[in-house]
C-alpha cells in the first residue's frame, strides 16, 4: 500500500488530475477505481482501497465486475454506497458495448457475445433472452423472458416466440448466461433447445442458434457454447 493520501501526493500524479490533462486511457484499472471510490479509510487512500479490490479477486477486473453489491460492500472501506457505484459504472459500461453491437447483423456466436456478453457475464443469475432478426439477420430487437434457472416451470418455449411474432421477425436466438462461467450444456439446456426448435418449426420462425455464455478464461478461451456451432440444432 503507498498509505499516501490522495491530496498528499504531487498534483501531477494524482488519478484525477492525470485523468483532465492525459485522457482515462493512460490511468490504470486501480486509478480508475480510486475515483469512483473518492475516499479511503484511515491510514489507507481510496487507492490503496483500489487496489486491495483487484487484488482480492486475483487482480482481474472481469472477475471484479461480476461481484455483487452485497461482496463488493464487504470490502473493506467500501461499503453499499461505493458498492452501488461501482456496480453501476460496471453495468453501464456492458451496456455501452451492447449499444455499439445493436447496429449491426447478429448471425454468429462471436456477434450474440459483442451484443450481450460483456452485460451477461457480470449477472448472479441466469437470465434467458431472445434475439429477434429480419431476413437479412439485422438486430429487431432483445427481450429478456426469464430469470433464475433454465428449466421447463420456469420457461415455456412460447415465452421466446411471443415478442419475435409481434415484431414479425425471421428468426431468433436464444441466448442465456451459466453465472458459473462455464457454458457447458445441461441436460435442461439441450431439451429446452428441443422444444424451441420444435416449437419455431410450428410457427414457421427460424431458430437460428441457442448460445450459452460463460466467461473468458486461461483453459477456457470460448466464452460461449453454440448448439448451432456444435451441430446440435
Amino acid at each position: 500500500m503507498t498509505t499516501q493520501l490522495i491530496r498528499e501526493m504531487d498534483p501531477q500524479e494524482r488519478p484525477r488530475e492525470r485523468l483532465l490533462k492525459q485522457g482515462a486511457e493512460s490511468l490504470k484499472t486501480s486509478e480508475l477505481i480510486a475515483i469512483l471510490l473518492r475516499t479511503g479509510m484511515k491510514g489507507a487512500s481510496a487507492l490503496d482501497v483500489a487496489e486491495k479490490m483487484l487484488s482480492q479477486y486475483g487482480h482481474s477486473l472481469e472477475a471484479l465486475s461480476r461481484a455483487s453489491v452485497n461482496e463488493l460492500a464487504k470490502i473493506k472501506a467500501v461499503g453499499q454506497t461505493k458498492a452501488i457505484q461501482l456496480k453501476a459504472a460496471f453495468t453501464l459500461g456492458a451496456r455501452l458495448s451492447r449499444s455499439t453491437a445493436e447496429s449491426r447483423t447478429v448471425e454468429t456466436p462471436e456477434d450474440v457475445y459483442a451484443l450481450l456478453g460483456e452485460e451477461m457475464r457480470l449477472l448472479d443469475y441466469e437470465s434467458v433472452r431472445v434475439i429477434s432478426v429480419n431476413t437479412r439477420y439485422k438486430f429487431l430487437a432483445v427481450d429478456e423472458i426469464s430469470n433464475g434457472t433454465l428449466n421447463s416451470s420456469v420457461f415455456h418455449p412460447r415465452e421466446a416466440f411471443r415478442h419475435a411474432i409481434g415484431r414479425q421477425a425471421y428468426g431468433v436466438i436464444l441466448v442465456h448466461n451459466h453465472p458459473s462461467g462455464d457454458p457447458s450444456p445441461s441436460k435442461a439446456d439441450r431439451e429446452v433447445t428441443r422444444q424451441l426448435k420444435a416449437a419455431g418449426d410450428v410457427l414457421q420462425i427460424e431458430v437460428l442458434d441457442h448460445i450459452i455464455l460463460g466467461a473468458p478464461r486461461a483453459n477456457q478461451p470460448q466464452a460461449w457454447f453454440s448448439f448451432r456451432q456444435q451441430g446440435l440444432l
